[in-house]
């Protein structure tokens, strides 16, 4: 008798959740403590802000090789870390 887990059944667990989140502070690519693991219904959500949007590809990228199975949505901002060059004209 063989059993095997239906990863489309339900929501992510809590082991999910802190696996990612494990993975986001102690992974050497990443090594990111801003950016909190939220379960929501079907789907993980990454919060948080990061210097870049190629760092917050990178993040994703590594969370979904390592969890390929779970929904991830991005909800990472990214942070302006230097003074712009022009100044922004806003509508």
């Amino acid at each position: 008798m063989t059993h095997h887990r239906e990863f489309d059944a339900g929501p992510p667990d809590e082991y999910v959740e802190a696996e990612i989140q494990r993975l986001l502070a102690e992974d050497p690519a990443v090594a990111e403590q801003g950016i909190t693991v939220v379960r929501r219904e079907r789907a993980i959500v990454l919060n948080g802000e990061v210097e870049s949007p190629h760092r917050r590809e990178e993040i994703l990228r590594r969370v979904s090789e390592r969890f390929p199975d779970v929904p991830i949505t991005s909800d990472i901002g990214v942070i302006r870390t230097h003074a712009p060059t022009e100044i922004e004209q806003l509508p």
